[in-house]
């Protein structure tokens, strides 16, 4: 089997747009990949074209550890995040078309699963306005939708400091959506890399009596001894690696311990293999793997995958059911939460176990998508 070519087709909305990669074979079988681009959206569109001439077409599909070393490291120069989410958008394809080739999912391929079902948590849902009284609910809603556990970034535009007004407004949000969503339910407080470790320690500390389930991206994510700092000051589970786009460079936060959970997004980081590799690398660190997880249904599937054969991934991000639910439409057998668990049951159908529906995604055109962490009502999702 060969690859005779590929296809590229963008999914937008406001303020994301979803790049889905179609691997095409001479056996007739399809794969497809997907991730998702802020901003980079056309550089990575003009990658992969360039990519399918150096390195894709003519290539085996099965032979997933050889095109990936070719796209990585067959041009010259440091693959960065655009490269690596190419590669990852081939590399989910290839999996796919070698699944649905042998008939079994992907994670029968990747030493086959350790689980049933996939805890799941809840992002994007506060999209609304910014009070208290929405947040509660707002928290609420996702409760009785069974989700068991959320996420929230209450700090606004916060940078570096918070001021104590500020401050008192971000726990008066925190303290709203735990007083919704009840003491079981887990709280994951996200900072977005937004502060300094001296701000990051002291927000911590003000939050923990809402008992957050961890605290993530405390400060920017270039500075590993910042991180540690925070690590070293606070009693909560530390979670970061979203914005890290080779498991490499996972190396010196393992070998500083100043993370408890990594979040790599298979997305950007090479995809599923890739992905598996760095988490067999964090269980001999004693470290969970929770991916990021913004992409649309695609993205979910593949991440179910590796969730399915990992004995260290703690949950899994879902955005769509609460941000662009529409999306799910582009993709048949899109994976959902089950209410009665809060969890993904996991996939038994060959490869990922979702089909792309094209004439479906010609209906959301790519749009000149904005996100902007730092302006004011950012977490709407609602960019001017």
């Amino acid at each position: 089997m060969r690859i005779t070519g590929i296809s590229t087709h963008v999914v937008g909305t406001p303020w994301r747009n979803l790049t889905y990669v179609l691997v095409h074979t001479d056996e007739g079988l399809t794969g497809v990949g997907e991730t998702r681009m802020l901003g980079r959206t056309d550089a990575l569109l003009g990658y992969v074209r360039e990519a399918e001439a150096h390195h894709i077409r003519g290539s085996d599909p099965f032979a997933v550890e050889d095109l990936v070393r070719r796209m990585k490291y067959g041009d010259y120069g440091r693959a960065g995040e655009i490269v690596m989410s190419g590669i990852a958008c081939v590399e989910m394809a290839c999996w796919d078309i070698k699944g649905q080739a042998l008939g079994v999912p992907v994670w029968q391929l990747l030493g086959g699963r350790v689980t049933d079902r996939v805890m799941a948590y809840a992002n994007g849902w506060y999209t609304t306005e910014r009070t208290p009284e929405a947040y509660h609910k707002a928290a609420q809603e996702v409760v009785a939708r069974g989700y068991r556990a959320l996420k929230i970034d209450p700090f606004g535009t916060g940078h570096f400091e918070l001021d104590h007004q500020r401050t008192l407004y971000a726990v008066s949000l925190i303290e709203a959506v735990r007083d919704a969503v009840g003491p079981d339910t887990e709280l994951m407080l996200e900072m977005h890399g937004r502060f300094s470790p001296a701000t990051a320690v002291r927000l911590a500390r003000e939050l923990a009596p809402f008992r957050p389930a961890w605290l993530e991206e405390p400060v920017p994510p270039e500075n590993l001894k910042a991180l540690k700092k925070v690590a070293d000051k606070v009693d909560l589970p530390v979670a970061t690696g979203e914005r890290i786009h080779d498991r490499i460079e996972f190396r010196e936060l393992f070998e500083a311990q100043a993370a408890d959970i990594i979040q790599p997004d298979l997305g950007h980081i090479g995809g599923i293999l890739e992905a598996r590799k760095l988490a067999a690398t964090a269980e001999t660190h004693y470290v969970l793997v929770a991916p990021h997880n913004v992409g649309g249904s695609v993205l979910t599937a593949a991440s179910l995958q590796l969730a399915a054969c990992t004995p260290n991934f703690k949950v899994l991000e879902h955005f769509n059911d609460f941000a662009d639910a529409e999306i799910t439409e582009v993709v048949r057998g899109a994976p959902y939460v089950d209410p009665e668990t809060g969890c993904f049951a996991v996939s038994h159908a060959p490869g990922l176990g979702v089909e792309f529906d094209a004439d479906a995604a010609a209906e959301f055109p790519q749009q000149p998508a904005r996100f902007d962490l730092w302006a004011e009502g950012w977490e709407q999702r609602r960019p001017r």
